[in-house]
């Protein structure tokens, strides 16, 4: 037949571009599996094989007698692609059943492994005289040269690569993968059934009338694999590189250009008998120009539907994120839209910042460093934050540069619709805990309506009795202990006026204090109760503060913070008060040396009527986080403070603007 080398030519070009597009797509893509890496020098295997045997059907065709170094250099890397071929087709299928969670663990996995490159060891003295051939290499059959043992060992890889395809086949969601690997799997027994009978009329055991058949039913059995998952990358997104069609537009574009450069080639040299190569170069290189018209009209219908198709993914990635918006909770809202991005255009990272107050200046383009891209997220002039974005492989592909840029036009208003429901969140809490206190605050009325004139009489029945001569000295001591306990009933009564009373946050014009003078009034009046538990309270000395705040609330918060320090404190302890400030903002800083907050209390010691003391009513500390509210302050704190003990407080309040000071 003298037209089979010439099919057997287009073949083996179609069997050594197609590994080389597979190649360039993963060296572009980049992504960081092994997955990815095993079938890259599984084509680069193919690709060697598939070469080397063109290279020599060329040298066969071109040269009478061709060079014997130029079959040698062939014959080397044919069987060394050859060699390789059933380890890496078995490891190929070992990778992907892991990454579907087919295989029961790493032990199984490693022995799939194991099994499979045993033979690459175990059988390299054949491989070793094979490429000590100078002669009669048989690039018709190479495999014989190799030994029976390796046409036994590649038989069974292709038997395996059909077992696992019907596994994945049968675990599949999809339709379409399920299609895919059904297809596969009817493909690698095809060409199980060739391979046997090529090699058993390699051996004499069948006839060989039909060996170059076979022959080429492996050659297509090989490439179509290579063929369907071009299809089925673009379609269905197999092998998770779908999203990088501007990669496999571009490859496939070169390559297509290559096989017309060398076809026209090829035409010069059948047409050299009537028209010079030149000439039918130069006609052939012109040729596609006639298709420019009908060319232009397919890629403007393409560019229309790739538009829509990116639009409607766009707005398709927004809708989650929105309903994450309609919960009110921007923080949430932030982790949502980065994991989502990240999960759905398939991005080895993304960060996003938003600034709802517009801080940060705006980026007239998209900034680049790396592998890393940042696009800017801004409503009319203002920047209010970046999204950046890292993809898996060398850049990001167009369609996903597109839906990025539209969500960055979307995301404002999500966030901002977040923003208004939290908003809304905020003021129903603050309404309901507003009611709460009322309440709070009409039990307090009524506590204090009962019980503290019944208090003040039997207080200064007492007192009346002290001042007696009369009473004798064993009720007197029992009285003062009864007349302490009154007195510290009514202070507890008072505090819980205090928690209950009803609060302004916005702070009015003419409000404000010394805040220096309030530290001192705090610490001479607590000075005492410090004596007398034997704590050192000390007031670190400083110039004035003036706060946008009235003094009787900022001496609440001093006097519950200060108190509850020298309570925390154990004997011979040391309570320090510190006052700072940087031109917007007052700071009182209030530490002790007691044994500090347990960190399984640490998110309650705010929450009202809870406290750790056997005599305690647990409002000081919520005492102060609601004044600071009102105040427009803010409440920090940080326990351990020192070497493991400790607790430290720092407070933050407005601080009056210089030219309102008296």
């Amino acid at each position: 037949m003298h037209w089979f080398p010439y099919i057997r030519l287009i073949t083996l070009t179609a069997g050594t571009l197609l590994p080389f597009f597979w190649m360039v797509v993963i060296l572009g893509h980049r992504r960081q599996r092994n997955f990815e890496r095993i079938f890259f020098f599984l084509c680069l295997a193919l690709a060697l094989f598939c070469g080397s045997s063109l290279l020599a059907l060329n040298a066969l065709l071109y040269y009478s007698i061709p060079p014997n170094a130029l079959l040698t250099f062939a014959w080397t890397f044919l069987c060394l692609g050859l060699w390789f071929l059933p380890a890496l087709v078995v490891h190929l299928h070992v990778e992907y059943a892991s990454l579907q969670t087919l295989i029961g663990g790493s032990a199984a996995k490693y022995a799939w492994l194991a099994t499979a490159y045993l033979p690459v060891v175990v059988l390299l003295p054949w491989l070793s005289n094979a490429l000590r051939r100078r002669q009669d290499f048989g690039f018709s059959t190479p495999s014989l040269q190799l030994g029976s043992y390796f046409q036994l060992w590649l038989f069974l890889s292709i038997v395996v690569a059909a077992y696992w395809q019907s596994r994945f086949s049968s675990a599949s969601t999809s339709e379409e993968q399920k299609k895919l690997h059904k297809w596969l799997c009817g493909d690698f027994v095809l060409l199980d059934c060739a391979v046997l009978l090529f090699f058993l009329e390699q051996r004499g055991l069948a006839s060989a009338e039909h060996s170059g058949f076979f022959e080429l039913i492996i050659l297509w059995g090989v490439i179509g694999p290579l063929i369907a998952l071009i299809r089925d990358v673009r379609r269905d997104n197999v092998l998770q590189i779908g999203l990088q069609r501007n990669l496999i537009y571009a490859v496939s574009g070169i390559f297509l250009a290559l096989l017309y450069l060398s076809f026209v080639r090829r035409a010069s040299v059948w047409f050299e008998p009537y028209l010079p190569p030149e000439a039918t170069a130069a006609l052939l290189l012109f040729l596609p120009v006639v298709f420019f018209e009908p060319l232009q009209r397919l890629i403007r219908r393409l560019l229309r539907q790739t538009a829509q198709t990116e639009v409607d993914r766009a707005q398709r990635l927004m809708g989650p994120i929105n309903e994450v918006a309609r919960l009110g909770d921007q923080e949430k809202l932030r982790l949502f839209t980065e994991s989502w991005l990240d999960e759905q255009l398939q991005l080895a990272e993304v960060h996003l910042s938003f600034d709802p107050n517009g801080a940060a200046p705006l980026a007239t383009e998209t900034r680049r460093s790396g592998k890393e891209e940042s696009f800017a997220i801004h409503r009319g002039k203002q920047q209010l934050g970046s999204l950046e974005v890292r993809p898996h492989g060398a850049m990001i592909s167009g369609e996903t540069y597109v839906a990025l840029e539209f969500l960055c036009e979307q995301l404002p208003a999500a966030f901002d619709l977040c923003r208004l429901i939290e908003e809304k969140l905020q003021l129903e809490r603050e309404l309901a805990e507003r009611e709460r206190l009322a309440l709070v605050g009409q039990m307090a009325a009524s506590i204090s309506h009962n019980l503290k004139n019944p208090l003040g009489s039997i207080k200064t029945i007492l007192q009346v009795q002290l001042e007696s001569p009369d009473l004798p000295a064993s009720l007197r001591s029992e009285t003062q202990m009864v007349l302490e306990e009154i007195n510290r009933l009514a202070a507890k009564l008072n505090q819980l006026l205090q928690f209950s009373r009803p609060g302004v946050r916005s702070v009015h014009a003419g409000s404000f204090c010394n805040l220096t003078q309030v530290a001192q009034d705090v610490v001479h009046m607590l000075h005492p109760e410090a004596v007398r538990r034997d704590i050192a309270l000390q007031l670190q000395p400083s110039p004035e503060h003036w706060v946008a705040a009235k003094g009787e609330a900022v001496n609440d918060i001093l006097t519950n913070l200060v108190l509850n320090a020298i309570e925390a404190s154990p004997p011979g302890g040391h309570v320090a008060v510190e006052l700072q400030a940087n031109g917007r903002a007052c700071y009182v800083v209030i530490e002790d040396d007691g044994p500090g907050i347990p960190p399984d209390l640490k998110e309650k010691v705010l929450q009202p009527f809870f406290t750790t003391k056997p005599l305690g009513t647990g409002l000081g500390l919520a005492i102060v986080q609601k004044r600071l509210e009102e105040l427009g302050g803010t409440l920090e704190w940080t326990s351990p403070a020192r070497q493991g003990a400790g607790t430290r407080f720092k407070i933050a309040l407005l601080a009056r603007p210089h030219a309102e000071k008296p």
